[in-house]
């Protein structure tokens, strides 16, 4: 088990050495009693080093809160370094916004990284966030988590790793990331081709001479889609719903860089932008594309001007929502059906957290029951950090949140009235983070929040929660 050295904040104080202790009474599941446990009961678990736990370590290492970080990779950088098998990038894969609006506010990009950089210069940025700030010396690297349980006796938690060796946290902070349990549709009948998950696929090279269907057209499935044109005999994109469709570019210059100085209310919003993309990007029903059956900005957008081109060109076909299959004929649900030899499920991902019961997380529908989407309401030691996704958030609204996480844990290790006022809060509230859009009812959407609305309460709740 790799780290680098066991000292835990920025003024290089020392704290007390781990030991080894022995548990009389734990909870239930798979970390048993009488087994050797490494106290670390003064200190927090940070489960990842991708861009979330990287922003929570910088902000444990800022307020000088004790931790451990566990990554199941050797470096840190989550699933944008593709050497990471676990890494779900592909090699064509970019930012859908722009590096000034997605990078950590305190250590930019530098000016020779593109407007919208690959998983290339993604990657290298973010060793160089880690190093800079000498935040690798805090993580474990190369182990994997088996299983975190509370103990019920004394509000502390068990952290079991698969090589074996078990630790005792006060406090475990899941940030591992949103994309790793890969959605399959349940579609009757057999395909005898080659089915894939757009988590298995790095290169075009795979699409080489064949018949492809795209299922799914969101960001990741219009990108493979574009790669597709220029490797396959054809191309087909299988479509549930309509979207809209956002340029990368306006005027020259990033879009999500233009307007947002006159803070509209949502309907107006929708009404004005839904009216000027129809002139960047045109109706996207001419190509072939459904009518949404959502407004702007109620669903995720496709920030992918190029699909639309390919479709215009005959490059792209575009199909309804899949019937059946049979053998390599795919059934639609219009009636048609096409003989394919690959198809690839661009139907994104399930939330999943596999090393923790779903019944400590409070999970209802399609996600956990937590409190501004990051608090336990049970467990005062118990935080998701990075559950959370919206138009524009980046990195830096990610980086707010692991600051509230911080101001949370300070405030909770002095015991101040702060920090009981906030727990009546995080048990008893419910706040409405939709900012007045009404979200398309689907498992991905469930998590999704307004950034304005999200990033308002969060440095509102910062400011309470004072040191």
């Amino acid at each position: 088990m790799k780290k680098k050295n066991i000292k835990q904040n920025v003024n290089k104080k020392e704290f007390p050495k781990s030991r080894s202790i022995q548990i009389l009474k734990q909870a239930k599941g798979s970390i048993k009693s009488k087994s050797k446990v490494i106290d670390c009961s003064e200190k927090f678990a940070v489960i990842g080093a991708g861009p979330m736990g990287l922003a929570v370590a910088r902000n444990f290492q800022k307020f000088d809160i004790p931790f451990d970080g566990f990554e199941k990779h050797s470096s840190v950088g989550g699933l944008w370094d593709i050497e990471n098998p676990h890494s779900t990038v592909y090699e064509s894969a970019h930012l859908i916004s722009s590096k000034k609006r997605t990078e950590f506010t305190e250590y930019p990009m530098g000016d020779d990284v593109p407007d919208y950089p690959s998983h290339r210069e993604l990657i290298k940025y973010f060793q160089s966030f880690a190093d800079h700030f000498k935040l690798n010396d805090y993580y474990y690297f190369n182990e994997t988590i088996d299983r975190i349980e509370p103990d019920l006796e004394t509000s502390l938690w068990f952290v079991k790793l698969k090589s074996g060796k078990k630790f005792l946290y006060k406090g475990i902070i899941l940030a591992s990331g949103t994309l790793h349990e890969p959605n399959i549709p349940n579609i009757p009948g057999k395909f005898s081709g080659k089915i894939l998950h757009s988590a298995e696929y790095k290169s075009a090279d795979i699409f080489a001479n064949k018949k492809v269907l795209i299922v799914g057209a969101g960001n990741s499935g219009c990108d493979i889609a574009v790669d597709a044109v220029h490797r396959a005999k054809t191309v087909s994109i299988s479509l549930r719903r309509g979207y809209h469709f956002v340029p990368k570019y306006v005027f020259g210059k990033p879009a999500d860089t233009i307007g947002g100085l006159i803070k509209l209310p949502a309907f107006a919003k929708q009404l004005i932008d839904g009216f000027l993309l129809k002139w960047f990007t045109g109706d996207p029903v001419r190509f072939g594309f459904p009518k949404p059956d959502h407004k702007i900005y109620e669903s995720h957008p496709i920030v992918n001007s190029l699909v639309l081109y390919h479709a215009g060109h005959g490059d792209i076909q575009v199909t309804t929502d899949i019937r059946s299959f049979d053998g390599k004929k795919v059934v639609f649900i219009d009636g048609t059906s096409q003989e394919y030899d690959l198809i690839l499920y661009a139907t994104g991902y399930k939330l999943h957290y596999p090393f923790i019961d779903k019944d400590i997380l409070d999970w209802k529908g399609s996600m956990p029951d937590f409190y501004m989407n990051t608090f336990s309401r049970r467990f005062p030691g118990l935080v998701i950090a990075g559950m959370i996704e919206a138009a524009g958030i980046g990195w830096q609204g990610r980086y707010d949140q692991a600051e509230l996480i911080a101001r949370y844990i300070r405030n909770w290790n002095s015991d101040t009235l702060a920090y009981r006022d906030y727990r009546k809060s995080i048990q008893n509230d419910y706040p409405d983070l939709s900012g007045g859009f009404s979200y398309v009812k689907l498992d991905r959407m469930s998590y999704y929040v307004h950034k304005n609305t999200f990033l308002k309460k969060i440095k509102e709740q910062s400011s309470y929660l004072t040191i």
